[in-house]
Parts: C-alpha cells; structure tokens; sequence
C-alpha cells in the first residue's frame, strides 16, 4: 500500500472571504510519495497542439475540434492519414502525440487563418467591391434579404415614432 504525503499549497489570501484570511494561507492536499503531477493521484495534464490545450476525456476526433480551423471532416483527415485509433486523448502516447502535432502544423490553423481572413476582408473594404462594402456597413454579405432578419449584424432595432389616427388628431 502506498503511503500518502502532505503537500502545502499557498493560497491567494485576496479571493477568500473576510472570515477566512486570518486563518492559515495554505491548503493541503494528499499526493503520492513518488514525485508525481498532480493530487492524490489523479494527473492533471493538458496536451497542447496547435497552441491550444485540447480535453483529455474526449476522443482525439472531437479533442482536435477545439483548435480553430479544425472541423469534424479535417480531423478525420488527420486521424485517417496517421491511421490512428480514435481513442480517448489521456491515453495517447508521446509519439503518437508528436507525430498528431506534426500532422496539425500542415493545416492552417488559429492565428494565422484568423489573420488571413482579417486580410482578405480589408482587402475587400479597400478596393470597395459590393462585398467590402457590406462588411463596412455591417450587413449581410451573402445576399440575404434584410427586411425582416439579419438582427445580429444590424444590431438593435431603433424604435420609430408612429403617426397618430386621423380620429384621434380632430378631437
């Protein structure tokens, strides 16, 4: 049986109530003998790919979602091209991980998709084509109408003054 150590963790005295901080500034929790990560065995490790940290307990195919640029059908692609098994992401192994990083650095992905989208759309506003134009003027750019909807990009409605009946007027 393994036997467990203390471990003191200082705390942020300014996030605890007023009762509280005059009391001890450190919390302790059991961790293994063994100079292990995290609390009383459970590992606390976030891979990154891509620059961005992806779940553990969720399959790699649906893990790889959360980096920008990455949907289901390319992450597929990806796992297709590794001929990798769409396990849970804690139970990947290093080179798996490694070779999955590799893979995603051949996609354009977070920052620079961000970035080359950014471009393409003041690139239309300058040369002032109908789709620059739009995006200016914040409306839909795809040629849906806008008598009725598009309310997230015109924002608010403004409220307009109704005219008054031509009964109520005489009186």
């Amino acid at each position: 049986m393994a036997t467990l150590s203390m471990v003191s963790v200082p705390i942020a005295t300014s996030s605890l109530p007023l009762s509280a901080r005059g009391r001890s500034s450190s919390v302790s929790f059991p961790s293994p003998k063994k100079g292990g990560i995290g609390h009383g065995g459970l590992r606390i490790e976030c891979i990154r790919i891509g620059g961005v940290e992806i779940p553990n307990h969720k399959r790699v195919e649906y893990s790889l979602q959360y980096i920008h640029g990455i949907g289901r059908s390319r992450s597929r692609q990806i796992l297709l091209d590794l001929n990798f098994d769409n396990k849970v992401t804690k139970d990947l192994s290093e080179e798996e991980v490694i070779t999955l990083r590799k893979e995603v650095t051949k996609y354009m992905i977070e920052g620079d998709l961000k970035r080359f989208n950014r471009v393409a759309i003041e690139r239309l506003k300058e040369i002032r084509c109908y789709r620059g134009i739009r995006h200016k003027l914040g409306l839909p750019v795809r040629g849906q109408r806008t008598k009725n909807n598009c309310r997230t990009l015109k924002g608010r409605r403004a409220s307009v003054a109704k005219k008054k009946s031509a009964a109520s007027q005489e009186e």
